[in-house]
């Protein structure tokens, strides 16, 4: 296989919550019960539509970063049965409480805020994705996946030249990396470890030592690599 081509480069807490406003309109409807009619309706269901949505993506989030319930409860501080009545949609949290979910999850506070359909996908057009180049040109890292927002995770694309060595400095403590070669002979250095990889093999290491990549074929190696960054603090 051909190495690829690049082009260039303020809430409730607590219960149930559907404000009342004193003034809204009532109307009596059967029974002598009182129904909402006009805008105090129309404002019940946005704040039910915006508690459903934010519900929505902090259950997304929480699973697609792998943690648990309890997990993100110790993280940020927040009770695991309020996180559960929040993805629930049974509970309006806080600005405070979703700015300590939003740390803790290590993504930006209006994330969680984000209503409407997701996104189904993301196109990455190679003419239009970002590229670092080393200084003589000889290794190539492409960024393969969206750089508008933060993120634990990240996919990159690597190109090696014949005997091209890429030198990394060391990510914070507690990075984890999955290396997969598609194509050519690579030598990859972690601190004191060293292996030495053919196509189809993969290796996962920590990369928070200095760690090096070597091209010992007579062709451009290629391969991909995941980097899970840890779940920051509090």
């Amino acid at each position: 296989m051909p190495p690829p081509s690049w082009g260039g480069p303020a809430f409730c807490l607590g219960r149930p919550v559907r404000p009342r406003l004193q003034s809204a309109p009532v109307a009596t409807g059967g029974a002598g019960m009182a129904t909402k009619t006009g805008r105090a309706a129309e404002v019940d269901a946005e704040i039910d539509d915006l508690g459903a949505a934010i519900g929505a993506n902090l259950r997304r989030l929480r699973t697609g970063h792998g943690l648990t319930l309890d997990a993100l409860s110790r993280l940020s501080g927040v009770s695991r049965a309020m996180i559960g009545q929040i993805e629930a949609g049974r509970s309006m949290p806080t600005i405070g409480v979703l700015w300590k979910l939003s740390r803790a999850l290590g993504e930006p506070f209006e994330v969680l805020m984000e209503g409407g359909t997701p996104v189904d996908m993301t196109v990455l057009r190679v003419a239009e994705t970002k590229v670092l180049s080393s200084l003589d040109g000889t290794a190539r890292t492409r960024a393969l996946f969206p750089a508008d927002r933060a993120r634990r995770t990240e996919f990159y694309e690597k190109v090696l030249r014949p005997g091209a060595v890429e030198v990394v400095e060391a990510h914070a403590p507690g990075t984890l990396a999955n290396l997969v070669i598609t194509h050519g002979l690579v030598e990859l250095t972690a601190g004191a470890a060293r292996v030495l990889l053919e196509t189809a093999d993969a290796v996962h290491f920590h990369p928070d030592v200095r760690h090096s990549y070597r091209n010992l074929g007579d062709k451009p190696a290629v391969m991909y690599l995941v980097v899970t960054y840890p779940v920051a603090a509090g």
